[in-house]
């Protein structure tokens, strides 16, 4: 059961949160002055965007206002097929988009794939699903944005093939759930529901309990194990907790506030069906409670009414010794803790990113759950790679992504993602992050494995027998010659992705 508490002066802003679940968290977002409407604002527009527009539908915006009630709802049966007049063959509303504006890379072949940035088609009739002489013109009706965040979904490459479960689900799609009380907090969620590929892991983003990356602010998490061993801890931005099924825990958020990601161990999770001490107590006999915990009957009559998942609360003190409560089975501390600082773990460097793990290895409660935290330069690649006991959940924090997903036999599907989109890959199946943007890309890779681990494609090939690789691939001993041997997790390249179309960008 998760107790979280405010400093009464920051509950303008700083939530507090309520949470018991199984296995990890991760990320929330604050509220700021500003990003509200005025309330004497003007009433238009109230979201402007990029669309297609003229004749749509058999509609031919806009409609003149009318001020009284005119026409009939249903038309006349003359105008049924076979007496009705026919629409003239050509000269009428026509789907032919005129002067469609291709973008840098798009008339390249389609196998080269390459990244194809929508942004840049400014015509009115917006970007085009063309890429190398397939596909064709979109005349509408359309809402240009989507496209733009998603061109290999739009304007795929021509490598990809079949039918491949979608793979991508961004946090700022699903339903925020509110906290109680004045900008509490709130914590919205990825499950089957919205991504049914994901069955093995779901995530919720939360502002302000099991296995949590945090990103902003700072946290005191106490908990306790089967034995009454108790443990209490600060973690900052950066830092990781995990709680096994079943552990009561609280999260406390501190002077700053806190948002993180939690992730779970099963995709049918749903943060409606956390575990909660409020429900606990009113979900059974109040004469049962009393007797449990040794009090007067009286003593449950102002119990809360209602669950309190998110809440404002009491400011924890700075002096974390004054919340420190052990009974007779002693602290847990070290292996047996429930937190790891991996804001002090330093990145494993290499051209193109920076990489850094944490597994049971140097986190031993955390079984079963292992993570990367992976930065990405623009052009560079997370290499091409597969899990072998695990599917994937990823996450991204910063920038702009790619990942085609390959289920074999023969399919392939690309996808883009944003901070804030969600990632899922199937065991076994290959796949790769491509950095499209201009700055670093910053994404976790979340498996459900005792050791991090993946192949690496290109390491496969160099240790396979040469022979073997030339008679399937027709590669040459040069090209042999040039895979690394030892696993490079990442893959610097060209920030220009459209400089193999022959075009300066």
């Amino acid at each position: 059961m998760n107790l979280n508490k405010l400093q009464p002066s920051l509950l303008h802003h700083l939530p507090i949160v309520i949470v018991t679940s199984l296995k990890m968290y991760f990320r929330a977002t604050l509220l700021t002055a500003g990003l509200l409407p005025l309330g004497n604002a003007l009433p238009r527009p109230q979201l402007t965007y990029d669309e297609n527009t003229g004749p749509v539908g058999g509609v031919d915006p806009p409609f003149p206002t009318f001020t009284a009630a005119v026409g009939d709802l249903r038309g006349s049966t003359d105008l049924q097929g076979g007496i009705a007049s026919r629409p003239p063959t050509s000269g009428g509303d026509s789907a032919v988009v005129p002067d469609p504006e291709l973008v840098n890379g798009q008339e390249a072949d389609a196998d080269l794939g390459l990244y194809l940035d929508f942004n840049s088609a400014t015509a009115p009739n917006g970007p085009q699903p063309i890429r190398g002489g397939l596909g064709g013109t979109d005349p509408g009706p359309r809402t240009f944005e989507y496209e733009k965040l998603n061109p290999d979904l739009f304007a795929p490459p021509g490598t990809d093939s079949g039918d491949v479960p979608n793979a991508m689900w961004p946090l700022g799609l699903s339903h925020n759930r509110a906290g109680i009380g004045n900008e509490s907090g709130w914590a919205r969620q990825q499950n089957t529901a919205v991504l049914p590929a994901a069955t093995e892991m779901a995530g919720v983003d939360m502002r302000l309990a099991p296995q949590a990356l945090v990103l902003k602010g700072s946290v005191r998490v106490a908990a306790m194990n089967e034995d009454g061993a108790s443990f209490i801890d600060d973690v900052t931005a950066g830092d990781v907790w995990f709680f096994p099924p079943g552990i009561p825990h609280s999260l406390q958020a501190l002077d700053e506030g806190c948002e993180f990601l939690l992730v779970f161990d099963d995709g049918n999770f749903s943060e409606e069906d956390t575990f909660l001490a409020t429900e606990m107590l009113l979900r059974s006999p109040k004469e049962v409670w009393a007797k449990d915990l040794e009090i007067d009957v009286s003593a449950l009559d102002n119990i809360p009414q209602d669950q309190k998942y998110i809440f404002n609360g009491t400011p924890a003190p700075a002096d974390i010794e004054k919340q420190n409560i052990t009974g007779s089975a002693g602290a847990l501390s070290g292996p047996t803790g429930y937190t790891y600082h991996w804001s002090q773990q330093e990145f494993h460097n290499t051209t193109g990113g920076s990489v850094k793990i944490l597994d049971p290895v140097t986190f031993p409660i955390a079984d079963m759950f292992s993570a990367a935290l992976v930065v990405l330069e623009p052009g560079a690649l997370r290499e091409v790679h597969w899990h072998t006991t695990s599917d994937e959940w990823s996450y991204f924090l910063q920038g702009s992504a790619r990942i085609t997903v390959f289920k074999a036999p023969e399919s392939s599907r690309t996808f883009d993602f944003t901070a804030g989109d969600v990632g899922y890959i199937p065991q076994a199946q290959g796949h790769y992050v491509e950095n499209t943007g201009t700055e670093d890309v910053i994404f976790l890779e979340v498996l459900q494995a005792k050791k991090f681990g993946d192949i690496s494609a290109s390491q496969w090939l160099a240790l396979t027998p040469r022979q073997v690789v030339k008679d399937t691939l027709g590669f040459s001993d040069d090209i042999l010659d040039k895979l690394p041997k030892d696993k490079t997790l990442i893959k610097p390249g060209n920030a220009n992705l459209t400089a193999l179309a022959g075009e300066s960008s």
